[in-house]
Order: structure tokens, then sequence, then C-alpha cells
């Protein structure tokens, strides 16, 4: 290893992909992991792959074109990470979205992986969708990923256009359909209450259905929850193959 300006040269734009794919990813760009683990991971990784990825020289003109390749660089490593990244939030909002149906919407607390305010049962899934994330060794498949973006996008060779915005459009239109269709057992238990409970309160008027309501739907909304518990490994199965289809279709239009 020659420590020449053109090396150093090198070695940034490859730390500031690594860094901006780690800064986004799931688990490694926690909220909770300090900035300096995220540092020394992102400069762990780029002195492993300034040994694996062959060296190329790349051409530009004065400070301004090297600012380029930067950027370049970081917005490359933010689109695949984020490609990633997006997954881990379909659970939170089915989570969301059961709590909306459940009632306990307004139930909210702070989740320190997040940094934001979230529901009980969005955090809940999401919580357990990183754990599932970590034990099945899927953590790995971010570090692969920075492997393989250097094997299909070479520094500097990134190519970004129009085609990235249908890619995350047909994404987001993804996501709200696993999402719903995760919530939908209980979606569809609370819509059988509230048309029984509707029956109710014509043929009984006297009964208080709002407090029987509320405490109704939130015990059969546990009750389900509980039961689709099960489930949940499949479910997160299948986000994790989103996952990868998403990083691969992302990669595969920036090196096109």
């Amino acid at each position: 290893m020659s420590f020449t300006v053109e090396y150093l040269q090198n070695m940034l734009l490859i730390f500031v992909r690594i860094t901006s794919i780690i800064s986004v990813a799931p688990v490694f760009g926690n909220r909770a992991v300090p900035n300096r683990v995220k540092a020394a991971i992102s400069l762990f990784l780029t002195i492993i792959m300034m040994n694996i990825v062959e060296y190329t020289a790349v051409s530009y003109t004065g400070i301004f074109g090297y600012s380029i390749l930067i950027m370049k660089e970081a917005i490359v490593g933010l689109i695949i990470g984020i490609g990633s990244g997006f997954c881990l939030y379909i659970l939170n909002y089915s989570g969301q979205f059961i709590d909306m149906e459940l009632g306990l919407s307004m139930a909210m607390e702070f989740d320190p992986t997040s940094n934001i305010q979230s529901t009980i049962t969005a955090n809940f899934l999401s919580h357990l969708f990183i754990l599932f994330f970590l034990v099945s060794d899927m953590h790995y498949f971010i570090i692969d990923a920075i492997n393989e973006s250097y094997i299909r996008i070479p520094i500097g060779n990134a190519v970004l256009d129009g085609n990235l915005t249908v890619i995350i459009i047909k994404f987001i239109n993804d996501y709200f359909v696993i999402a719903l269709r995760i919530a939908l057992p209980i979606f569809a238990c609370v819509f059988v209450i509230n048309v029984v409970l509707g029956v109710l309160a014509k043929v009984a008027p006297q009964m208080n259905m709002f407090v029987i309501g509320i405490q109704l739907k939130i015990f059969v909304g546990f009750f389900i929850l509980f039961m689709v518990m099960g489930m949940l490994p499949g479910v997160v199965d299948f986000i994790f193959s989103e996952m990868r289809e998403m990083t691969n279709m992302f990669m595969k239009e920036l090196a096109s």
C-alpha cells in the first residue's frame, strides 16, 4: 500500500459511499448507535474495501470536479442504504395502522431507534424486526451489498437518472400494500365488531356502546395479534426478500 495523493483521494471516495450506506442502513444506521461507532465501522470497512476493490484512477478537473465525485458517491451510498432501510418502516407503519384501529393511536412512546414518537404496537413490531434482522444474519447482507456495489458501480461511474423515481414509486406502492396486509386480520375483526356494535346500538340504545366498544376492540385486537405472532417470521422473511430486491434494483439502475 503506497499512500500517494491518488490513493488517499480514492480512499476518501470509498469512505464517503460506505459512510452514506451505514448512516441509513438498518441496525447500523440506528440512532441509538453512537456516531463514533458508525464512523469507526465505516473506516474499518473502508480499509477492507481498499484491499478488495481494484484501484482505478478517476478523472476530474480541480477541486470542483472532485467535490462532484464526492457528492455522487454520497448519493449512491444513500440510495443503496435507503433501498434496505425503507423496509424497516413497513412493520412500523403496520403497527401504527393497528393501533389506530384499536384506539391506541394516542398512546405514544419515544422510539430510540428512530428518535421519534411512535405507537406501542409499532415499536413492538419494529423491535421484533430488528431482532429477526440480527438473528438471521441480515446485517451481513448490508456488508455484502457494499462489496457488490463496487463490483456493479465502480467509483465515479454511477448513473443518476429518472428511472430511480419509478423504482421508488413502485416500492412505496408495495410498502402500503404489504403494511395493510399485515394489519388485515385485526382490521377485519375490528370491522366486524363495529358492525355488531352498530346493530346493538339500534336494538338496545340504552347500552353505552362507546365504553363497551373501546374495551372490546382492545381485547379482541390483542388476542388476534397474539394469534398471528406465529406468522411473523414468514412476514419478516418476505420483507427481507423485498429488501434484497429493492437494493439490487437500485444498484442495477445506478450501474446502467
